[in-house]
């Protein structure tokens, strides 16, 4: 299909991920209060959307813990900087195996949990978008599977939608998009529809170009995209978003880098894909306009229980 460049562009910040890469930078915010930090310096910076996860703040490796996201959350709102907060829901569907002779049981090493634990810091903190990995698929960091069963990611959606949060798709592959279509149809994810195009997580999409357009081609017209590609490819798949009619994401999450041998904050990192988007004559939009396309609320999270 022709594509029309995007000239109003939203910047989404993957502030510190779920990866192995806390011992990599010393940029890798761990505590609440760093992922804060960093966070409200990348909105300063220029992005409109910073997703979130959270580590343990001594180790650094991924946590579920609610408390964690809950100080993220309200360290982010109660600053002086205007952001739309995006939470992740990925993590608790990581399957492990001792071997590959002991296929019978999942390892203790597993990360598994139901749906309602998967969403709960979701339903209490109520961020404005929250993501939905939209498919189950092997990943390279480590042998196992992130698996995200039909059933799950229904179950999930709902949850999602009746806590009045817009989800975000993320497609790591073009099944997760065909899914993701199937979940439109039937009403479980409800319009204005958001996708994030995921390229070059192995084993999932390449992020070569061809890949990308036909990832584009199977995102419906009215349906709003992004797309980002980890590593060194991330500055260059800015351009290609903004050229394939999308908005970009950039972040430690994805890509430690600035230049060769040069590592990278979050804030530069948004700094330079602002200089990208601009450079190509595109415009950076703010929170509020984001909130406008995308119909968000913005509201504080629930009380907490005496």
């Amino acid at each position: 299909m022709p594509l029309t460049m995007n000239r109003e562009v939203f910047i989404t910040c993957a502030v510190t991920g779920s990866g192995g890469t806390q011992d990599r930078s010393p940029h890798v915010p761990r505590s609440p209060k760093e992922i804060a930090d960093s966070a409200i310096a990348a909105a300063k910076a220029g992005a409109a959307v910073v997703h979130c996860h959270v580590r343990d703040p001594e180790t650094g490796k991924p946590s579920r813990k609610l408390e964690y996201y809950r100080e993220v959350t309200e360290r982010i709102r109660d600053s002086d900087t205007d952001v739309v907060l995006n939470l992740t829901a990925g993590m608790g569907g990581d399957l492990l195996f001792d071997g590959t002779e002991a296929m019978g049981a999942m390892s203790a090493s597993s990360d598994m949990a139901g749906a309602a634990e998967r969403v709960a810091h979701v339903v209490e903190c109520r961020p404005e978008i929250c993501t939905l990995d939209c498919g189950t698929m092997n990943f390279n960091e480590a042998d196992y599977v992130m698996v995200n069963t039909p059933g799950m990611l229904r179950d999930m959606a709902r949850r999602m939608t009746a806590a009045g949060v817009r989800i975000e798709i993320e497609a790591f592959d073009t099944g997760h998009l065909w899914f993701a279509k199937e979940l439109v149809k039937e009403g479980v994810i409800p319009a204005p529809v958001l996708v994030q195009l995921c390229m070059g997580v192995p084993w999932g999409a390449p992020d070569d170009l061809n890949t990308l357009m036909a990832m584009v081609n199977n995102v419906p017209a009215d349906w709003f995209w992004s797309a980002f590609a980890i590593g060194r490819n991330q500055m260059p798949y800015v351009a290609a978003a903004v050229l394939g009619g999308g908005n970009v994401r950039v972040g430690l999450e994805d890509n430690l880098w600035l230049d060769k041998g040069v590592l990278a904050t979050n804030a530069q990192l948004v700094e330079r894909a602002c200089t990208i988007v601009e450079n190509m004559g595109a415009r950076v939009i703010t929170p509020a306009e984001v909130r406008a396309r995308l119909r968000l609320e913005k509201r504080p999270p629930v009380e907490k229980s005496a």
